[in-house]
């Protein structure tokens, strides 16, 4: 996928740990892990809004491009 998710560079940062994170924000750990692994294929703005606001940081602080990934395949 051509999307990558750092959050686990933004929270060994903030010295947190997932679970941490996941109490903090209100979200079910496993879906953060999904989130974390980058696995998620969708995040709602309010759950990005309440990662940043916990970890003190931007959606560009979570999330990058990277131009040299094969785009993903949306096929069912």
């Amino acid at each position: 996928m051509s999307i990558r998710v750092t959050l686990d560079v933004m929270l060994a940062r903030r010295k947190m740990k997932l679970s941490e994170l996941a109490e903090r924000v209100g979200i079910a750990p496993q879906n953060l892990s999904v989130l974390n692994a980058g696995r998620a294929r969708a995040i709602r703005f309010s759950t990005l809004e309440a990662i940043c606001r916990v970890l003190n940081c931007q959606p560009g602080d979570l999330l990058e491009f990277d131009a040299a990934a094969p785009p993903p395949n949306d096929e069912g």
